[in-house]
């Protein structure tokens, strides 16, 4: 069997585990299997990361700063665009097929053992997220990285990878999302994920409702944590655009760095590397030791976040994000605005049935022009028709789409009817990865052919 036949087979073993979308708050199983393993997320430092939006860009930059410093990383992200290794990073690229494979064979063994525990206390088996975690946590203590960026999967406090005890709690942004796990309000889904604050950690946040911002810091309190918000003791001084992303200028908790290039469109990827780099600060040298100014240079440089707002085709212009909430979706708006020059944009929309589609739409209409419906490739999807009653509803005309080929087509021929036209896919990480698969296939690079 080959190494990538034996990594599909991993993959095969997870899908039929319980879902990702199948939550309990509980971590203690995860922590079981993790001491019949002696504990291999202890083996390096953590930097673990929940919000509500920008946690997985954050996460990447995070990860390209440290690894200019010379520290073999390790990132674990959620959910993947294409294939599973995406999840686990090991120096910023995708795991070895032979090494995550080699990583499931030490754990297998008590897979089992955990499962039968499970069965007669009557709890269901480990889950697909749960095992996955336990994967990474094994992979980058075999790798061996120095420092691992974690990215929660829901929540915070009771969700798996919070068996490893973060050195810095970072905070994206905190809304609304996933209320029927987490909370109705954003004070109680504060509180669940102000529970990967660790004794003595070091605290970043971006800025915060006050709600928020009121449970995070009695939370840092009591853990004895220090605690920074964007806005107070760091934040974007400044930020103009450039060639292919951006200039920022960024006043962190050591040091102050000016005209830093990042590679990445929108304004919330500026605040994103704001709070990356207060994060590094917090992990290599507190608020005593700047970043030197070529290891910034080249952290933001080489830092990358695929499928948001990211360039996938030209002539026309097309461009994919994953915005899934309304928070997202608000943002994107923001940004096709501030980075991109055009008049007119078309929305190729797709999305999940558990999410606020209304909401995505509130977010996104008043920057699009024409709005094009599918249904992602998931049985979770959304049905393409009730999406396009949703924008009817609000004034606007929809056209539905068996496919994202046929919608992607559709928008990209309107699009190419002007030059100051554009199109945007978006509404669901599901669709992003579809999105990014089709456009390589169909080679969007060279220009419309319709």
């Amino acid at each position: 069997m080959s190494d990538v036949q034996r990594a599909d087979a991993v993959y095969d073993a997870l899908l039929a585990r319980a879902g990702e979308r199948w939550v309990q708050p509980r971590k203690e199983r995860v922590a079981r299997i993790l001491t019949l393993l002696d504990d291999p997320q202890r083996t390096y430092r953590v930097v673990h990361i929940t919000g509500t939006n920008g946690k997985t860009s954050t996460a990447r930059m995070i990860e390209s700063l440290l690894r200019a410093h010379g520290l073999r990383t390790g990132l674990f992200t959620s959910p993947h665009l294409k294939r599973f290794t995406e999840r686990i990073m090991i120096d910023g690229e995708p795991i070895a097929d032979a090494a995550v494979a080699d990583a499931w064979d030490e754990i297998e063994p008590f897979v089992s053992i955990v499962d039968a525990e499970l069965e007669a206390s009557g709890e269901a088996p480990l889950t697909f997220f749960e095992l996955l975690t336990v994967l990474a946590f094994v992979a980058a203590a075999d790798a061996p990285v120095d420092v691992l960026v974690l990215e929660v999967g829901m929540g915070g406090s009771w969700d798996s990878t919070n068996t490893a005890d973060g050195d810095v709690a970072v905070f994206a942004p905190i809304d609304l999302d996933h209320a029927d796990r987490l909370g109705d309000t954003i004070e109680a889904i504060a509180e669940v994920k102000a529970g990967i604050i660790k004794d003595g950690a070091a605290v970043v946040s971006a800025q915060q409702t006050p709600e928020a911002a009121a449970v995070l810091r009695r939370v840092a309190s009591d853990r004895d944590a220090t605690i920074a918000f964007e806005g107070e003791q760091f934040g974007l001084s400044e930020q103009k655009l450039a060639v292919g992303g951006q200039l920022l200028s960024i006043r962190g908790l050591a040091g102050d760095y000016a005209d830093e290039y990042l590679p990445l469109y929108g304004a919330h990827q500026g605040r994103n590397a704001a709070l990356a780099v207060a994060a590094v600060e917090s992990l290599i040298g507190g608020a005593s030791q700047p970043i030197a100014g070529d290891i910034l240079a080249e952290g933001l440089q080489n830092a990358t976040s695929p499928g948001r707002l990211q360039l996938i085709g030209i002539s026309p212009t097309v461009v994919v994000d994953a915005a899934h909430n309304p928070h997202g979706a608000a943002a994107l708006a923001r940004s096709l605005g501030d980075s991109f020059d055009f008049d007119e944009w078309g929305l190729v929309l797709g999305v999940l049935a558990d999410k606020d589609a209304a909401g995505i739409l509130d977010g996104l209409l008043p920057a699009v022009t024409e709005v094009f419906t599918t249904a992602p490739g998931s049985d979770r999807a959304a049905d393409a028709d009730l999406v396009a009653d949703l924008v009817e509803q609000r004034g606007r005309r929809a056209t539905v789409h068996e496919s994202l080929a046929e919608a992607a087509d559709a928008a990209r021929e309107w699009a190419a009817a002007s030059d100051r036209r554009a199109v945007i896919i978006a509404g669901s990480i599901v669709l992003a990865g579809e999105a990014l698969l089709l456009a390589e296939d169909e080679d969007w690079k060279s220009g419309w052919r319709g």
